[in-house]
């Protein structure tokens, strides 16, 4: 167990002020085709979100796909819009799975092999396995410099480590992989 009154970068790393929030879920059906916005989903570990496309197929890799989920930080938004010169930008429009606020989510990835680091959502845990680069399908989407606009705020990625529903509304909370959360 990670002491966090420590005062160095281990410990140091595991301290959130609060949890977040699910602030919105989207779910991508097949390619090129509009999100579905719902207010709760079932998280199954090494697959993805049920009625994701990502869900759809097995990954060759143990655990599954490192893009079973991807997540957008609630507070890059208007980020966006401002880089877009727009007054705001609906998050449907960047496809990602889970709208999130209230925690600073690149700071959710592990900075040490021996910390990994886990997100915890009802039952569901999360590992996040890398960011969630932008396509070139920005450009159509968000226009001309929309690719670079995104780069940096694409989000992250996240494979499912224990299967649970998420709900609209629910806390996101962060852990060292080695603690027990009281649920």
């Amino acid at each position: 167990m990670v002491d966090a009154n420590r005062g160095d970068l281990h410990a140091l790393t595991v301290r959130f002020p609060h949890a977040g929030v699910v602030e919105a879920i989207y779910l991508r059906p097949a390619r090129r085709v509009p999100v579905a916005q719902t207010t709760h989903t079932f998280a199954e570990a090494g697959l993805g979100l049920a009625g994701d496309r990502k869900s759809d197929s097995r990954s060759a890799q143990p655990g599954g796909s490192n893009r079973q989920v991807t997540l957008l930080q609630a507070e890059h938004l208007p980020v966006i819009a401002a880089l877009l010169k727009r007054d705001r930008i609906d998050a449907a429009l960047l496809r990602r799975n889970l709208l999130i606020s209230g925690i600073n989510l690149l700071a959710t990835r592990s900075l040490f092999k021996d910390q990994p680091m886990r997100l915890q959502i009802g039952d569901c845990v999360l590992e996040i396995t890398g960011p969630c680069e932008p396509c070139s399908r920005m450009e159509e989407v968000l226009g001309p410099g929309g690719y670079n606009v995104m780069r940096g705020h694409g989000g992250l990625n996240a494979r499912i480590l224990a299967s649970g529903e998420i709900r609209v509304g629910a806390a996101v909370t962060c852990y060292p992989a080695q603690a027990t959360l009281a649920l």
